[in-house]
């Protein structure tokens, strides 16, 4: 086995590298924009096959929401033409693909937590090149693994928990959205997840969905992030979507189900606020 990570310098690759280095030391190798552009066709290529990887778990997206409205092109560059770029080398390397993706692919209209099969109608650049390399990498790669999450987050890079716990250590009053409803991910979580995929025995393709488990509004998120950090001085109020200034809509609910996941490959996955508890102890020793 020899596993290619791109993206490795994000949360998740970053987290990617954590966890496989325990538990399949000798058998990664982790690239970013400067070890490898994936947005080159050729460049992938040489690397897949002059490599002999045998699997590729693309960490690696255009995840500026409100800014792919007006950088369509780089979006679509990023989420889509280089998931093609990858595609093609791993399908005529023989190679495994195991891509992230996300919740934005839904409209979040639904009132029960979304399924792999149900209809997508992303309402967002990002959700929509984010699909697009959805559709691009099944139909290349017959047998590729698609991990939907939903609010990542972690020790690393920036993130809603380290933006609320630098506003919460300045103290004052924030304002925050709670008519959107989802389930915070915590990017080691799915690592470990990642992992037991590439371990298991069987390879199922498909589409699976993974967060952490638990629903919460951004304000629900907000408030047990303070409080578990201690954090007294700063007070949380909330507030509808139509009071925070955005150029971009989002999914109003976005939980996801992840029954398929944990049926197929074995998975427990912890509530949100056990993982959260993890993520901020973490942080006072990381950066």
């Amino acid at each position: 086995m020899k596993v290619l990570v791109t993206g490795a310098d994000g949360q998740l690759g970053r987290e990617l590298r954590h966890v496989l280095e325990q538990e399949i030391p000798g058998k990664t190798i982790y690239t970013d924009i400067n070890e490898l552009d994936i947005t080159d066709a050729k460049a992938v290529e040489r690397f897949i096959s002059g490599n002999d990887i045998t699997h590729i778990v693309n960490c690696a997206a255009y995840t500026a929401v409100d800014k792919a409205e007006e950088d369509e092109a780089n979006c679509l560059k990023i989420n889509f033409e280089a998931v093609k770029n990858i595609a093609n080398a791993a399908y005529n390397a023989g190679a495994k693909v195991i891509h992230i993706s996300t919740d934005y692919v839904f409209d979040g209209t639904a009132h029960r937590p979304y399924k792999e099969s149900d209809k997508v109608n992303p309402v967002s650049q990002y959700g929509t090149s984010k699909r697009k390399g959805e559709t691009v990498l099944m139909a290349l790669c017959t047998d590729a693994i698609i991990l939907r999450t939903s609010w990542l987050y972690s020790p690393y890079g920036h993130n809603f928990v380290k933006t609320m716990l630098n506003k919460g250590r300045e103290g004052g009053k924030l304002r925050v959205v709670s008519d959107q409803i989802g389930t915070p991910t915590y990017a080691h979580d799915l690592a470990g997840a990642i992992s037991t995929i590439l371990r298991a025995r069987q390879w199922a393709p498909g589409i699976y969905n993974f967060s952490n488990e638990g629903v919460c509004s951004w304000y629900d998120f907000a408030k047990a992030i303070f409080r578990i950090a201690g954090l007294k001085d700063c007070t949380v109020a909330p507030i509808p979507t139509e009071d925070y200034p955005t150029s971009v809509s989002r999914p109003a609910y976005s939980v996801l189900d992840k029954t398929r996941i944990k049926r197929t490959y074995d998975i427990a996955i912890p509530h949100w606020e056990e993982s959260l508890e993890k993520c901020i102890a973490r942080l006072e020793t990381v950066e």
